[in-house]
């Protein structure tokens, strides 16, 4: 039994608009059930879910507390007294180094990566311990002391950038190959097969929906498509189960550049999907992980 973890920041479940919502806009295969409550997704016999992200917390529902709830099962929120953006707090830092759902299945024998490669800039800072501001995802890799991919790992195919088709790269000088959303997608699936548990993070969206172009954010909407049914159809889902969140909504709502309170989509393919788990919200994301791996 393996796990692939996709994070797609800033997508929530909004309203059939296509007006404001690129996700009733656009034709699409693994987007159509972003708008229902909960039923097949009619690809690969997956599940469709919504979470919510607000946490009972007043305000709207921010990034580093987000991510953190998402990726330790801990309120983080509520641990702090508000919802907070950007990069985690020290108190966020130390549920992190804690609760990081990295470290959890690390210490339970499971074999986990951050596939995300990271450009040089980041390894240089570390080499030199320059001061860092490490995103949520970073810091829960820290906490389980595993690897990080480069650039090498970008070219030789054995990791993917958190801009898929590599032209943020590509533009900033670096020798690498552009990649389509397909190809990107297949790496990612065969990558993944080699491992127990894999995390990918996406946050192309939340920039798309911060911008609120409608061009931009269909764009995104359709990359995300071709990228993501590559992975499914690479992916040997009596294996592999494969679980795509959110931290909070953006995306689905271009009417405002400021993140919503809408419920977050939950995607679930393979042995996850066919165990039809509840889910109210996204603290229930790690320990349905954890569950799946006899952790808890």
């Amino acid at each position: 039994m393996r796990v692939l973890m996709i994070f797609i920041d800033g997508i929530g479940v909004g309203k059939k608009d296509p007006a404001i919502n690129p996700f009733a806009a656009l034709p699409s295969q693994t987007f159509t059930d972003f708008l229902d409550d909960r039923h097949l997704t009619g690809v690969h016999d997956g599940l469709a879910l919504r979470a919510d992200a607000s946490l009972g917390v007043e305000g709207i529902p921010q990034s580093a507390t987000g991510q953190t709830a998402l990726l330790t099962g801990v309120n983080a929120a509520a641990a702090i007294g508000r919802h907070l953006n950007g990069f985690p707090s020290r108190k966020l830092r130390d549920i992190l180094h804690e609760r990081s759902i990295f470290k959890k299945l690390t210490e339970g024998g499971v074999k986990a990566c951050f596939i995300n490669v990271f450009n040089p800039l980041f390894f240089e800072a570390l080499e030199k311990n320059l001061p860092i501001r490490n995103s949520v995802t970073t810091v829960a890799n820290m906490a389980a002391s595993l690897r990080f991919f480069g650039i090498e790992d970008l070219v030789k195919r054995r990791a993917v950038y958190q801009e898929f088709t590599n032209q943020m790269l590509i533009e900033k000088g670096f020798h690498v190959p552009a990649f389509t959303p397909r190809e990107a997608g297949e790496i990612l699936a065969r990558s993944a097969a080699g491992y127990d548990f894999c995390l990918y993070e996406y946050f192309q969206t939340d920039a798309a929906g911060h911008a609120q172009g409608q061009l931009r954010a269909i764009e995104e909407v359709s990359k995300l498509d071709e990228f993501l049914l590559a992975v499914l159809d690479k992916t040997d889902l009596k294996e592999t189960s494969i679980i795509l969140s959110s931290d909070h909504g953006n995306l689905e709502d271009l009417s405002t550049s400021q993140h919503t309170s809408n419920p977050v989509p939950v995607l679930l393919w393979g042995e996850l999907a066919r165990n039809h788990p509840e889910i109210k919200s996204i603290l229930d994301v790690t320990p349905l992980i954890m569950k799946s791996f006899r952790l808890v």
